[in-house]
């Protein structure tokens, strides 16, 4: 039983998009009311609804095609993932049956049926010429029962066509195929595909002869592989001697084949001292260390201590991250001496190699790394003694001054290539004759000449300048333990008027009196305030401390005692220019307003102090180094008598310099077996205010407070 098919609904115009269904189709009927045909779950959309328009965009891509595709890659043997996708989809793919109309044969194209019977033929022919020949071999009345079926056997149609005139050739068999094949439809997809011809892959093996073979060997040692460049070298010098020709009358030497050996810094000069052969060895040399210290410099640029910033300071004790360790291990045995960052390149630092054993002294060394390559010094100078101090000149960065335990100084310049010092010290110039222990460079003088100042343990604290052709030599001060120099603080606008004082004559005079040999201080270290270049304070190894001016050479402007011991580094604060530390041999560091004699605050660290250091990120924040190898760093505003971080550095070691840098949050510390560790400051270290009258107020503040004295003006 077949349904009928109900008629198709006719839609009017005047519904509001709704579709009206004609159920009848009689005239009679017109005037019925018309019905609605829909589902009972429709769902009924407004007029706003309905007029509403959705946006719908179309792309090329496919969803269904796969996003995380790896495959292997033979060049770098590795899977690694394809960021490029086919989205291409094939919806239907018909063969294409039309034939060109200006074919020059016409010849109608083989279905694949009758291209499927021709190839079955083939193979029952190629069969049946296999038994003929094997019936040949086998038996001799099969071949004449073959021909007699073959001559019974009827025609075929080609054999049956009526012989054409020798002036029309009949086409060959080879002909026919040719033609077929170049009677390919090029509307047909299938068949422009194989207009291209493959190679045909083939099994049997090709007879070649095999490359000739032989057996060679022979050592390489290093005097073989120098014989030969120089033999190398001597047949070009030959050919271009030969090339050259000689003069008009001249006579050619003959050659007597001998090779005259090459000077002692012949592979240096040709070789190692190619500039771009040592930009290009550097250059691999920092990406394999980058490679290798890659955890290191991950750490150092992301890494932080999130514990450090939730349990703050008070709670906890800060932890310094471990990064790079520096060593130059030609010179293990020896002390790291001074340590000192380049005030332009933030990974550039100054490393001094010597003894602070009166009795090991010997050759010193300077060594200048860089962070970008941990394993080996990028330049190297050897001196003649061991070097004490360095600094670095903040307007020419590539001038080094070194001072030496021999009461020598001298002034490096890394542009030039040669290792010879710029500037040297020498008895006929004038020179220390005790160990100088701290160098600084100052503003440049009237004639814009650079200069420096040194101190040394014979008490003298001496300015020296750079000159074109000398290092010229002032005396400042000379450092002595009569109290009667400083009594009181000195006003220097008194000073000339006070000269003729009964004090200072009598000094005057005992200045001819062979006592006053004995009288001398031993300096041993110094620092220049920030504010006032004239200003600065001395430390004794008798443990005494004197504000000094470069303006006055007989006075000292205070004396500061508190220290039993000698002093080993003093170091003004980089906010406040009143405010200084002094670190010292007795185990204590102390807190200094230069205006008073006496020390603010004690701290007591259990060890010889050999190095102290402001932090440039906080006027409140410090660091020490100890003989016990341990670092301590103090933040005045958090924990005024403790430290906030005490950590073991080195066991079995003395540290002996600290260093902050003031681009990177990296501590630089050195200890008396020529090691140099670099450690990471945790966030709450190296937090600063916006403006440097914040980082002074909150000095002052813990000052008065400490002190209970009322505030002043600098």
């Amino acid at each position: 039983m077949y349904q009928q098919r109900a008629p198709a609904p006719i839609l009017e115009s005047n519904t509001s998009k709704r579709a009206v269904i004609d159920v009848s189709h009689d005239d009679d009927d017109d005037w019925l009311p018309k019905e609605l045909q829909k589902p009972p779950n429709q769902c009924q959309l407004t007029e706003e609804e309905l007029d509403e328009e959705f946006t719908r965009i179309l792309n090329a891509n496919n969803p269904l095609a796969p996003q995380n595709i790896a495959r292997y890659n033979f060049k770098e043997k590795t899977f690694k993932c394809s960021p490029n996708v086919d989205h291409l989809v094939v919806h239907l793919d018909i063969s294409g049956y039309l034939i060109l109309k200006n074919d020059v044969e016409e010849k109608p194209v083989k279905s694949v049926e009758e291209t499927e019977t021709e190839e079955k033929a083939t193979n029952t022919e190629e069969s049946g010429e296999k038994k003929e020949t094997t019936e040949k071999e086998t038996n001799t009345e099969g071949t004449t029962e073959n021909a007699e079926n073959t001559e019974n056997a009827q025609p075929t149609p080609e054999q049956a066509e009526p012989a054409q005139p020798q002036s029309q050739p009949q086409p060959t068999p080879q002909d026919d195929s040719n033609a077929a094949n170049n009677s390919k439809n090029p509307f047909n997809f299938s068949e422009r595909a194989l207009q291209t011809f493959n190679n045909l892959s083939r099994e049997t093996s090709t007879n070649t002869e095999p490359p000739p073979k032989n057996t060679f060997s022979d050592t390489v040692t290093q005097w073989s592989i120098f014989d030969e460049y120089v033999n190398d070298l001597a047949q070009k010098e030959k050919a271009n001697k030969e090339k050259a020709k000689p003069a008009f009358g001249a006579k050619n030497k003959e050659d007597d084949h001998t090779y005259e050996l090459p000077p002692e810094n012949h592979i240096e000069d040709v070789y190692y001292r190619d500039p771009e052969l040592k930009m290009s060895i550097r250059k691999i040399e920092r990406m394999t260390n980058q490679n290798t210290h890659d955890e290191i410099t991950q750490d150092f640029k992301y890494w932080d201590d999130v514990a450090d910033e939730i349990k703050g300071l008070k709670n906890s004790n800060a932890r310094l991250l471990p990064l790079w360790k520096f060593v130059y291990k030609k010179e293990k045995k020896k002390h790291v001496t001074a340590l000192c960052w380049n005030p332009c390149l933030s990974d550039f630092f100054v490393v001094g190699y010597g003894s602070y054993n009166f009795s090991k002294q010997g050759p010193g060394l300077i060594a200048c790394f860089t962070l970008k390559n941990p394993s080996y010094p990028e330049f190297v100078y050897n001196t003649n003694s061991g070097v004490m101090c360095i600094d670095v000149y903040k307007k020419i960065p590539s001038l080094i001054a070194v001072g030496m335990y021999d009461g020598t100084v001298a002034v490096y310049d890394l542009a030039r290539k040669s290792e010879l010092p710029l500037y040297k010290s020498s008895i006929k110039t004038g020179k220390h004759t005790d160990p100088v222990w701290e160098i600084k460079w100052q503003k440049d003088d009237l004639y814009d000449h650079p200069n420096f100042f040194s101190i040394s343990s014979d008490g003298k604290i001496i300015q020296w300048t750079l000159l074109k052709n000398e290092l010229q030599k002032m005396d400042i001060i000379v450092l002595r333990n009569d109290k009667e120099l400083s009594i009181k603080m000195v006003d220097p606008q008194k000073i000339e008027t006070e000269s003729e004082d009964d004090n200072i004559k009598a000094l005057i005079e005992k200045e001819s009196n062979e006592e006053i040999a004995f009288d001398y201080a031993s300096g041993s270290c110094f620092d220049f305030n920030p504010l006032d270049n004239n200003i600065f304070v001395v430390g004794t190894e008798e443990g005494n401390i004197f504000k000094c001016s470069t303006s006055y050479n007989k006075q000292y402007l205070m004396t500061y005692e508190g220290h039993q011991m000698a002093i080993y580094c003093t170091k003004y604060n980089k906010f406040h220019p009143r405010i200084f530390l002094s670190a010292s041999a007795d185990w204590t560091i102390k807190l200094w307003d230069h205006d008073y004699d006496k020390p603010i605050i004690t701290f007591d660290l259990n060890s010889p102090v050999s190095s102290i250091e402001w932090s440039p990120y906080s006027s409140t924040i410090f660091a020490a180094v100890t003989n016990e190898g341990k670092i301590y760093i103090y933040e005045l505003n958090e924990k005024k008598y403790e430290p906030v971080c005490e950590q073991q550095i080195v066991k079995k070691a003395r540290l002996t310099h600290i260093r902050f840098n003031k681009f990177e949050p990296i501590l630089l510390v050195g200890d008396d077996k020529g090691n140099i560790y670099s450690l990471k400051l945790p966030p709450s270290l190296r937090k600063h205010s916006k403006e440097p009258k914040d980082e002074m107020q909150k000095i002052e503040k813990i000052i008065l407070t400490t002190s209970g004295r009322m505030p002043q003006n600098n």
